[in-house]
């Protein structure tokens, strides 16, 4: 009898908070996975200046997919003059765009609230992203 393994769906939700889209993104990003969301993420960044927050606390486990998708979202949203955070203050998920060299490509924040409302300090990003 062969075995069905089932592992936990990537899902997400969205809200819009003083202008800006804010998803939070649950499960993992795979290459099985990465696909719908990315199509998603596509439609909320097609728009001129489009303000995008992805939550991704929440993401228990994220591949080279994952970062294709994220790397695609900034493109895009820059290419459309518009702005992209991330919230992930998890060490290991700022190690590994250390180490992928993306550690200073991101706008990264600790919280939502953060990231919608506080402080753009260039300098204080950056330490979140891992420069230094």
């Amino acid at each position: 009898m062969a075995e069905k393994h089932t592992r936990p769906e990537l899902c997400h939700t969205e809200r819009v908070v003083g202008g800006a889209t804010v998803v939070e993104v649950r499960g993992e990003i795979d290459i099985l996975t990465a696909s719908p969301l990315s199509a998603r993420i596509d439609a909320l960044t097609a728009v001129r200046r489009p303000d995008l927050v992805l939550d991704l606390r929440p993401v228990t486990f994220i591949d080279c997919s994952g970062l294709r998708l994220l790397c695609r979202a900034r493109n895009r949203v820059l290419a459309r003059e518009g702005r992209l955070r991330l919230v992930n203050p998890d060490g290991h998920f700022l190690v590994m765009l250390r180490t992928t060299r993306l550690g200073g490509v991101f706008e990264i924040h600790p919280d939502v609230p953060t990231a919608l409302f506080g402080d753009r300090d260039e300098d204080a990003v950056s330490v979140a992203a891992g420069r230094q």
